[in-house]
């Protein structure tokens, strides 16, 4: 685990003996609060809210973030931070492209940071390398947490894997189609009828929710898939791990992460995601998204060239058509594809957790991968490339 990221476990939801959260949050979306921007703000709101005090966006000021985010009924949008005095935290709640803070945010940011207040960000630019920044942070005894920052160094080894633990993850027809949602439903439902199951988060905004994971988009590449491999070393002891799945591999910016993602944690079984009506790809809007039915069997393919994979089940993204839509779009998609299909907020994540339930009670998959369950080598395994 990176450093940054287990310094954020301050934050992870934990409850204090009083019953008061430990953390006071104001989610800073200024401008940008809609549900693909602010998707960080929209996750945290609906997995930590007992912490989340409120949603910073002036142009946007006596408002409910649910207007704008579809989750957060009772959580304002405030104009200022002098609106919530008592909030402790500061948190970056967009996920532009590039992972950039925007220059008209910088005030606020510094009058937070002057007030003591802690600040989270999940950016590609860290906040602590700004020198400003971390000078009035020193300055007020505030601390700079980058979720994304990391030091991992490690290689792939496919070693010491364990055949008895079932891994299942989330892979898309493009980029913020509900991946993580998909992940985190799919954990908590298996957690209620009993599983052991862990969220192996792969994001800024999963670990911000699960208090653990690997940025692996700010991984160096060579390093991804042992980045995540490592997680599942770390987590296996678990029956279930549901793994959080990043970008897609017919995204021509992303696809490199995907690819690593999807080697790195050696999948037994896949839920696909995908947003009905999306049949451009998100950034590269010139590029079409191929069929459904193409898109599994290229994840299909790239995952089982060690052992078999297949994907389970399909969760759909049915937000911007109507309820009627849905349902019909819910038969043709069961019917093409020939497996479960649900919206987990329109519909709830059971058919999902049951095919999950299905395949591990169904199908013969601890013999899969055999190699991968050879011991761990003799001597540790040395965190560096071995090109150097």
């Amino acid at each position: 685990m990176s450093h940054m990221v287990a310094a954020w476990e301050t934050f992870r939801g934990v409850v204090a003996e009083s019953g008061e959260p430990m953390a006071r949050i104001v989610i800073l979306t200024e401008g940008h609060t809609n549900p693909h921007t602010g998707k960080t703000a929209a996750g945290v709101i609906r997995y930590r809210r007992p912490e989340v005090v409120a949603v910073l966006d002036k142009t946007q000021a006596g408002r409910r973030a649910s207007e704008l985010l579809g989750v957060g009924d009772d959580v304002p949008i405030v104009g200022s931070l002098d609106d919530v005095p008592d909030a402790d935290t500061l948190l970056i709640g967009i996920a532009p492209p590039g992972g950039k803070v925007p220059e008209a945010w910088r005030p606020i940011i510094l009058q937070a940071l002057e007030r003591g207040m802690h600040l989270v960000s999940g950016l590609h630019d860290f906040l602590s390398n700004d020198e400003e920044f971390a000078r009035v942070a020193r300055e007020h005894g505030a601390t700079i947490y980058d979720v994304r920052k990391n030091r991992e160094k490690t290689i792939a080894r496919r070693r010491g894997i364990r055949p008895d633990c079932l891994r299942v993850h989330t892979v898309g027809h493009d980029c913020s189609v509900g991946k993580m949602l998909a992940a985190v439903e799919i954990t908590r439902g298996l957690k209620q009828r009993g599983v052991d199951a862990k969220f192996i988060a792969t994001g800024q905004t999963g670990i911000m929710i699960e208090g653990d994971g690997a940025p692996i988009d700010c991984v160096v590449a060579d390093f991804v898939s042992g980045a995540v491999e490592k997680l599942i070393l770390e987590h296996q002891h678990h029956e279930v791990l549901v793994i959080e799945g990043q970008g897609s591999l017919v995204h021509p910016s992303y696809s490199g992460v995907t690819l690593a993602l999807l080697h790195g944690c050696l999948p037994h079984a896949l839920v696909l995601c995908y947003e009905v009506g999306r049949t451009r790809v998100t950034g590269v809007e010139h590029v079409p998204i191929p069929p459904l039915a193409e898109i599994k069997r290229l994840n299909e393919t790239m995952a089982g060239i060690f052992m078999p994979t297949r994907v389970i089940a399909v969760a759909m993204n049915s937000s911007k058509v109507s309820a009627e839509e849905a349902e019909r779009e819910r038969r043709h998609v069961r019917a093409t594809l020939g497996v479960p299909v649900c919206d987990v907020v329109r519909h709830g994540p059971d058919e999902l957790v049951q095919a999950v339930l299905t395949f591990r009670d169904t199908v013969p998959w601890r013999c899969w991968g055999v190699q991968a369950a050879l011991p761990p080598e003799p001597t540790a395994a040395t965190p560096i490339d071995p090109r150097d």
